[in-house]
């Protein structure tokens, strides 16, 4: 293995990171570079259900934005996970809460990327459905409309239409229904009238 292979990049653990949640977590989407609040979320991953935040620490980095990005992923993903270079294994637990899962990656001897599940994800209690349902775009709130038969509404903002949904329809369907609608989302289909 060559010198600079011996520190564990970002862009060393992304690819082999989906394969990863691929075949360990079931059905998921997965979702890149999300803006949330005022951080980025390296990574968003969609199961039946549930929305996971998930932020890399590669070897290369430090925690000096630690903080605020956890702050950020709280409101938005029902569950987090923090994902690591070995340097920072050891010492991740003390910078995320203790509902945050942690996953240990590290090189192989062959040069490619293992997992280690330290510490799995668990219940979000601080994520806030009011910030969690912006990651939908306009079309997908207004198909979430129509399926629970609510009013078009289509002159109204965003922000009302998720106020709407919020209030008039039972959390666990929303919910289900949500996450079923970023399973579906197609990019082909974008507009910069959707964010």
């Amino acid at each position: 293995m060559s010198e600079e292979k011996i520190v564990l990049r970002d862009k060393d653990i992304r690819e082999p990171l989906f394969e990863y949640l691929e075949e360990n977590c079931g059905k998921v989407r997965i979702l890149e570079e999300k803006v949330i609040g005022r951080v980025r979320a390296d990574v968003v991953m969609v199961t039946p259900g549930l929305i996971y935040g998930i932020e890399i620490k590669s070897d290369a980095d430090t925690y000096a934005r630690l903080e605020k990005q956890v702050k950020y992923y709280n409101w938005y993903y029902d569950r987090n996970i923090i994902v690591v270079g070995s340097k920072h294994a050891l010492h991740v637990k003390e910078h995320v809460p203790e509902w945050w899962g942690i996953i240990s990656a590290e090189f192989d001897d062959k040069g490619g990327v293992d997992f280690y599940e330290l510490r799995k994800a668990a219940d979000n209690p601080k994520v806030k459905d009011h910030r969690k349902i912006t990651i939908l775009w306009r079309s997908e709130l207004a198909h979430l409309q129509a399926l629970n038969k609510l009013p078009k509404y289509s002159k109204k903002s965003k922000d009302y239409v998720r106020k709407l949904l919020l209030e008039r329809v039972d959390p666990e369907k929303l919910w289900a229904q949500v996450t079923e609608e970023l399973f579906e989302r197609d990019y082909s289909k974008y507009s910069k009238d959707e964010d």
